[in-house]
């Protein structure tokens, strides 16, 4: 009887000693953590943390009340290597066109649609789609259910050309506003009690397809039709930074960029990434110098020319010769030398939309790590409170705004035939070599 209490006794303490947390005694930390390795996101390179001049790197009179040089510090982060494309974004705009089509064929009962339904009889997130299932599109009886809601009416097609109404396409999600929750938590004084997360919480619809009107609109009595037409549509410019479409666009394509990536390495049971996201103003002036301080350019040096006497970038050289640095409009991506950190066109060809409000001022103010002056404008709010930094400048752009310091805006809700955007990823570290 008493071998058998010893060996219970043995057999309890094996256990606990195996239980997480018990460590012999020891603070050990919880084991068998799953290994973060980090790997470069495609398509973007990583961008060591470091400190520099924010702002102009000579004295410029006229704008001094807008950029002030000021020494900022920024953490090390992942970034496009050239601006999103047509062809990228379009990954956006059909995986929306599908979610609605599996959704609408799925609520009609059709085989290999079916999504599963919540509790409340709605249907999941379109993450959850099976994507294994192809869309019948010239199927009789899917054309027949997808007719109303996914195609123009008859009365507006144009030569009776069966095309999707693209102004229903529509990408909702779901954000969650830390900055407010923490604003809340610092007047509370660190207060205890409960607090309902839902306050902080918002529901966010975008329409998502890029405003190809724009090419005529930005330009009146000039003939921009084969733009308008083509741009986005064409295959001939798939490697064409995409343009037409406003800052709200750019974040909800960031969103579905994030989520894209999460639900698959969630799949093959990986960590997950930061969120894809613009980059901060200093982000993007940081990245933009590659390395080299105090030059107004990404490759160096006061002057847009080479050598040779070749342009550096696409913008609008000499006075008014858009031709003479090789594009009269914008170009495909990565056709100019990249600069210090192997990004492409941050100088020229489309000018790029930041995460920030911009405010003439806000240097003066904004903190000097990580700098990043942040608003969440509402629709009912004033147009200056709606104004987002913009920076690299253009095709359509004198030398002055294709500066590395240089800060310009546009409203969130409005899009341009100029105007573009890349995406930013945090570095969970400090250094990869801290990984290595």
């Amino acid at each position: 009887m008493n071998m058998k209490k010893i060996i219970l006794l043995g057999s309890v303490v094996a256990l606990l000693s195996s239980c997480g947390g018990s460590g012999g005694g020891e603070l050990i930390g919880v084991q068998k953590r799953q290994d973060w390795n980090p790997t470069d996101p495609y398509g973007m390179v990583f961008i060591p943390q470091g400190s520099f001049n924010m702002g102009p790197s000579d004295q410029d009179a006229p704008f001094a009340n807008v950029s002030q040089s000021k020494t900022v510090s920024v953490g090390a982060f992942y970034m496009d290597e050239t601006e999103i494309t047509n062809n990228e974004y379009r990954q956006f705009t059909n995986w929306v066109r599908d979610s609605l089509a599996h959704v609408i064929l799925g609520e009609a009962g059709i085989e290999g649609h079916l999504i599963e339904e919540d509790k409340n009889g709605n249907f999941l997130d379109p993450a959850r789609i099976d994507w294994s299932t192809r869309i019948r599109w010239n199927d009789s009886e899917v054309r027949e259910i997808l007719e109303e809601e996914m195609y123009l009416p008859q009365h507006e097609r144009l030569e009776g050309r069966r095309e999707f109404d693209t102004r229903k396409y529509v990408y909702k999600y779901q954000v969650l506003d830390i900055e407010a929750a923490a604003v809340k938590a610092s007047r509370e004084k660190g207060a205890t009690g409960e607090r309902d997360r839902s306050e902080f919480l918002s529901e966010i619809e975008v329409k998502i397809y890029p405003d190809t009107l724009t090419w005529n609109h930005d330009y009146t009595y000039s003939f921009n039709d084969p733009y308008t037409k083509n741009y986005f549509w064409h295959s001939a410019f798939d490697d064409y930074p995409v343009v037409g479409v406003n800052w709200k666009q750019a974040n909800a394509f960031a969103h579905w960029r994030t989520k894209m990536m999460n639900s698959f390495l969630r799949k093959i049971k990986q960590p997950i990434l930061p969120d894809f996201r613009l980059p901060t103003e200093s982000e993007w002036e940081y990245a933009s110098r590659g390395g080299l301080d105090a030059s107004p350019y990404p490759w160096g040096g006061p002057y847009t020319r080479n050598l040779k006497g070749c342009f550096l970038a696409n913008f609008k050289p000499l006075r008014g010769n858009y031709t003479a640095d090789g594009g009269i409009k914008a170009i495909k991506t990565a056709s100019y030398n990249p600069n210090g950190y192997g990004l492409y066109d941050m100088a020229g060809n489309v000018a790029e939309w930041t995460s920030n409000a911009f405010d003439e001022s806000a240097f003066s103010y904004s903190h000097d790590m990580n700098m990043d002056y942040h608003y969440n404008a509402k629709d009912e709010d004033h147009p200056v409170l709606k104004r987002k930094s913009i920076r690299g400048g253009s095709w359509k752009d004198i030398a002055y705004f294709i500066q590395t310091s240089t800060r310009t805006f546009e409203y969130q809700d409005t899009s341009k035939c100029y105007i573009g955007f890349r995406c930013a990823v945090d570095f969970l570290g400090r250094d990869k070599k801290d990984f290595e």
